[in-house]
């Protein structure tokens, strides 16, 4: 079979296929190093995405995946980072929340005002990504760099396609209920700062994170409905600096390594379904996860998998 998209949700997929005992090619338009998941922060948190009933389960499928995963942070660059979610309450959570060990309210000490503490998985994506491919191959799996215009083209070579494409799905499965949320960041110099923070007022499209990543202090950010630029805005980046010095003081005279943009594939609903294509061929979809690829990727490729139907 033929997965399309080379992504954290194509890869993890992928790999949860070869290792059932499926042979299983990935194709993408480009490596995983330049995927819209090399952009993201990758804290794991159910953020921006739906429907709320089923994303629990998946993310917390994902979460004991990532806590061994933790285990090796070097190899696998997942690693257990202690942090606060700002202006947030465990009553105001889904279920999945009792899942997580240890989430309790921030001390004054912790945060100055309303904050769940946990100890989170915060994944390294220039050291994940090359990971996953790897343990494709490891199971026999192939990663192949082709492009991809209409899923008749997979479909021609392989009995099942699983279309991994995230915000290609638009176009490839003529799809418009996929869109993009453009997501800017900045990469500063880490000043010594050790936890993570967000703060994020899901009515504005200015959010406050702040993640230390072996590469250096990630600040976010935007969320940014239907923007399709690519292009870093200056004025938008002083202003989420500027945010996260309100938080850390020591930000403020942090310098700038990098500036980052993504546009999550968002959606109204993750479309996860098994569809018969015109041609006869059978597609498995799994797309639409918006800011949450890495927090459900894991669940999500099980579910894809379960679709796809036993091995041969």
């Amino acid at each position: 079979m033929i997965v399309v998209g080379g992504g954290v949700i194509g890869l993890t997929t992928a790999i949860v296929l070869a290792r059932s005992g499926r042979r299983v090619r990935v194709w993408a338009r480009e490596p995983a190093e330049r995927a819209t998941s090399a952009v993201a922060g990758a804290l794991w948190w159910p953020y921006r995405i739906r429907p709320e009933s089923l994303v629990g389960d998946w993310a917390l499928e994902s979460l004991a995946v990532y806590r061994e995963l933790a285990e090796r942070p070097e190899e696998t660059g997942v690693r257990l980072v202690e942090g606060v979610h700002g202006e947030t309450r465990l009553d105001g959570l889904g279920a999945w929340a009792a899942g997580i060990d240890g989430l309790r309210a921030a001390t004054d000490a912790e945060y100055p005002g309303t904050g769940l503490w946990g100890r989170l998985p915060l994944i390294d994506m220039s050291t994940h990504l090359p990971w996953l491919r790897e343990q494709l191959l490891r199971a026999g799996g192939r990663a192949e760099e082709r492009a991809v215009t209409d899923l008749a083209e997979p479909a021609a070579e392989a009995p099942v396609v699983v279309n991994c494409t995230g915000l290609g799905a638009r176009e490839l499965a003529g799809d418009p209920l996929v869109h993009p949320v453009r997501g800017q960041l900045v990469v500063v110099e880490n000043p010594g700062i050790t936890t993570w923070l967000t703060s994020v007022d899901h009515s504005s499209k200015a959010s406050t994170y702040i993640l230390p990543q072996p590469g250096g202090l990630i600040l976010g950010g935007t969320a940014e409905e239907d923007d399709w630029s690519l292009t870093p805005d200056p004025r938008t980046a002083a202003a989420i600096v500027a945010r996260c010095a309100a938080v850390r003081p020591e930000i403020a005279g942090a310098r700038v390594l990098q500036h980052r943009v993504g546009l999550r594939p968002a959606r109204d609903t993750v479309r996860l379904e098994r569809e018969v294509l015109p041609g006869g061929g059978t597609a498995v979809h799994n797309y639409g996860h918006g800011g949450a690829g890495v927090t459900v990727a894991w669940g999500c490729a099980r579910r894809a998998a379960g679709l796809v139907g036993p091995a041969a």
